[in-house]
């Protein structure tokens, strides 16, 4: 087990970035009550969004840290999950010199976050029952591998990870282990966010994309330990988070039941359209899901994924993905929704509905 004692963080963090003087905006630098602001140069006539927002998100964080069972210390927000992803890897990766693990097939902007950061790229596969390969990762880490990507449920297989595998990875590996957990509040599994005080090298993504209903306004979260998030926001933009999708979150945040509805209504669904695909003649396999989506092998993925846009669905043609041959990936919908897919399924040349 990595501890305070043993866990030395300053290691792992670029030079240029420990030692960089973040941008103090007016508002970093005045934060109590007044009646007259003149220090932002913002343009005093009340429009309702004249003035810049909380640039640390205060009001949000402090919500969110009574829901997750975090302090507010522990908390980024970030422009979606993506931008917790970028700046993770431009705060401790130096380019052309350390590389970030990932464990295909998984979320596509880890890599896009290190090609564009000039970061190498080392790919461990899953195994074939899409859990980690945890020897072969750590045979593939060394002092330069200063990020591990693992994602829990992972995109676009559906599966959560074993969480002995994930305890292994965090006790072993050399770096920053980030659990991508997007669809965690789909999953009948518990979070990982109270192995923080546990692990010092612990990241947890989550996002209000998801269950909460809410991708429109991109806010993703990012838990750790205060000295991460530290450096977050020592590198992230000044007001990288707008006014209007603070008010969003902080309305969401107010009535937390809503998204638990639909969460609920989702899973439903979810279980009635996999219990209906598996009847279909052309399907060959409906992977167990966690999430609010279904990886389902077909007969000839491609003709099926241009005969489903014809009838105006849209799904993900995830054929070609290493481990996901011959797959589309489905997100569960309304029930109107599912029902639509369901007729035009039925409507494909030769297919049969079997019993179940």
């Amino acid at each position: 087990m990595k501890n305070a004692k043993t866990w030395d963080l300053d290691r792992l963090v670029r030079p240029n970035i420990q030692a960089l003087t973040p941008y103090s905006s007016a508002r970093s630098e005045f934060t109590g009550g007044a009646e007259v602001f003149l220090d932002a140069n913002e343009n005093p006539f009340e429009t309702g969004l004249n003035r810049y927002p909380d640039p640390l998100q205060r009001a949000i964080k402090e919500r969110l840290a009574a829901l997750k069972g975090v302090s507010p210390e522990q908390i980024f927000l970030g422009n979606g999950s993506d931008e917790a992803i970028d700046l993770l890897v431009r705060i401790f990766c130096e380019p052309r010199e350390d590389h970030i693990l990932i464990l295909p097939p998984t979320y596509g902007m880890y890599r896009v976050a290190a090609d564009i950061a000039a970061v190498d790229i080392r790919e461990v596969s899953l195994t074939p029952d899409y859990q980690p390969a945890v020897s072969a990762i750590l045979d593939a880490a060394n002092a330069h591998s200063k990020l591990l990507f693992v994602c829990s449920p992972n995109n676009p297989t559906g599966n959560l990870v074993d969480p002995n595998r994930l305890r292994d990875l965090l006790t072993a590996f050399p770096g920053i282990v980030v659990v991508d957990e997007a669809y965690i509040d789909f999953a009948d599994a518990a979070t990982c966010l109270p192995w923080l005080a546990e692990f010092p090298n612990l990241v947890v993504l989550q996002t209000f994309s998801k269950a909460w209903g809410l991708a429109g306004i991109r806010l993703g979260m990012a838990f750790a330990s205060p000295e991460i998030i530290a450096l977050f926001n020592k590198v992230k933009p000044p007001y990288n988070i707008n006014q209007l999708t603070q008010e969003a979150a902080l309305t969401a945040l107010t009535a937390p039941e809503r998204m638990l509805e639909m969460r609920d209504q989702l899973l439903s669904e979810k279980e009635r359209l996999a219990t209906r695909l598996a009847t279909l003649s052309i399907v060959r396999r409906v992977h167990p899901s966690a999430a609010n989506f279904l990886l389902v092998q077909v007969d000839d993925p491609n003709g099926l994924y241009r005969f489903l846009v014809g009838r105006g669905i849209i799904v993900r043609n995830r054929a070609n993905v290493h481990l996901c041959d011959g797959s589309l990936r489905i997100t569960v919908g309304r029930p109107d929704e599912n029902e639509l897919l369901w007729t035009a399924l039925l409507e494909w040349p030769g297919v049969m509905q079997q019993a179940n």
